[in-house]
């Protein structure tokens, strides 16, 4: 799960089907874009990315054998869910290069956003992850069926998480929190249980110094106020002894439940509101709001666009729920050359991705995300974790307290992340 004190994906993936909290070091994803060279990789590394996606189609036209680039191509055309260019190149990559890794994990990817999880099991198991291919081999029928055109759910609390009322297979209320560092929605393993949940797959995976069981299964139906999904992939934790790991909450709802919907977090309204994917819908809910380019990086970190003490406009990871007191995590060197305060006297032992970390408080002048700002707010500056190996530069990620006076909208159909100040209307 871990290798010289790195995490690779799987272990990233597992924390947060664990239910881990809130990220305290830069997403890591197994070496997809390393040794990066040459103008197309400056530009995606700079977060240009349509200009790199240019740049490896110019070099495929003149080596059409260049395994890099074809895979390259492909993840560009995936940061920005669009599909087809994807495919095209990330299998143009494998016919290339039969066992290239990373391309089978991108396209492994590429098939769950689209909810092709039968094309997905084989590139699940070409990397090593059996228990992911059972999982998907065992979802029958089309997964993630949206019944309903709007759920609104109330928080029942803000801090230090958000919670929801949710209903799993039509039964009692569960309090749910949220979180898009996590992929799939988790739960604890008592609530699995009464949800009448069995494991269609196991695992065994490191989280917080010891191991516990992941398990892997299907749940008919999961509501939210006034929408339903049925056929949902879920995941659940416990201890060797078949206890709970995680009691704070009855679950946890991931991004892949919201990259199915038309998401609005409401945190100046206290509300997450769900809404089936229309263009009617993405109108109504992003009036009157510029939008921001909307990137998803491996299968669930969201990335757009902002500054950080005057860095100009930069990629940002963009995290909504979880928890933590912190408005941003600031990555690698960024606050050492841009200055910014930190206090370097008051580290602080914490976990990030399940692993153990240490951060320092620092405070940078001014976070923007476009019309959300915030000043001389508290942050954590990573000490370790500094290259983020999805193979694009990003000097921070802002968290829930950098959004409270805010609703953010995200479409996953236009990929785009619309953000207005006080409630959504």
């Amino acid at each position: 799960m871990t290798t010289g004190g790195q995490w690779n994906r799987r272990s990233v993936l597992r924390g947060a089907a664990a239910m881990a909290g809130a990220v305290a070091a830069a997403p890591l994803l197994g070496g997809v874009a390393t040794a990066l060279g040459g103008d197309a990789d400056a530009l995606f590394k700079a977060g240009k990315f349509e200009e790199a996606g240019r740049a490896y189609e110019k070099i495929l036209k003149s080596d059409p054998a260049n395994v890099r680039a074809a895979r390259q191509r492909g993840y560009v055309g995936l940061l920005a869910n669009k599909f087809a260019d994807a495919e095209k190149y990330l299998q143009k990559a494998l016919e290339l290069a039969p066992g290239d890794m990373d391309a089978h994990q991108l396209l492994a990817d590429c098939y769950l956003r689209q909810d092709k999880l039968a094309a997905s099991v084989p590139h699940w198991r070409a990397i090593g992850e059996e228990s992911y291919a059972k999982w998907f081999s065992a979802v029958q029928g089309a997964p993630y069926q949206i019944h309903g055109d709007i759920g609104r759910a109330e928080f029942l609390r803000m801090d230090p998480m958000p919670q929801v009322e949710v209903s799993l297979n039509g039964g009692p209320p569960k309090h749910f929190t949220f979180y898009t560092g996590a992929p799939s929605m988790g739960m604890r393993s008592t609530v699995a249980k009464e949800a009448g949940l069995t494991p269609v797959a196991s695992q065994k995976i490191d989280y917080e110094g010891g191991q516990i069981w992941a398990h892997y299964g299907v749940l008919e139906s999961f509501k939210v106020g006034g929408l339903e999904l049925r056929n949902v992939p879920v995941g659940w934790s416990s201890t060797e002894s078949g206890e709970d790991v995680d009691t704070d909450n009855d679950g946890m709802i991931g991004t892949w439940v919201f990259y199915h919907l038309l998401t609005t977090f409401d945190y100046a309204g206290r509300s997450l509101i769900l809404r089936r994917p229309t263009p009617d819908a993405v109108k109504t809910a992003s009036a009157g709001t510029k939008p921001l380019p909307l990137w998803l990086a491996g299968d669930h970190y969201l990335h757009s666009i902002g500054s950080i003490a005057g860095s100009g406009p930069r990629v940002m990871g963009t995290n909504f729920g979880g928890s933590g007191v912190m408005a941003a995590v600031v990555f690698g060197d960024t606050a050492e050359r841009l200055k910014i305060r930190t206090d370097h006297d008051r580290p602080l032992e914490t976990f990030g991705h399940s692993a153990p970390t240490v951060v320092l408080p620092c405070y940078p002048e001014e976070i923007r995300v476009g019309s959300a700002v915030a000043r001389d707010i508290y942050c954590e500056a990573a000490t370790r974790g500094g290259t983020n190996e999805y193979g694009f530069d990003v000097p921070a990620a802002v968290f829930q307290c950098f959004w409270k006076p805010y609703n953010i909208t995200l479409d996953f159909t236009g990929m785009n992340l619309y953000v207005a100040p006080g409630k959504a209307t």
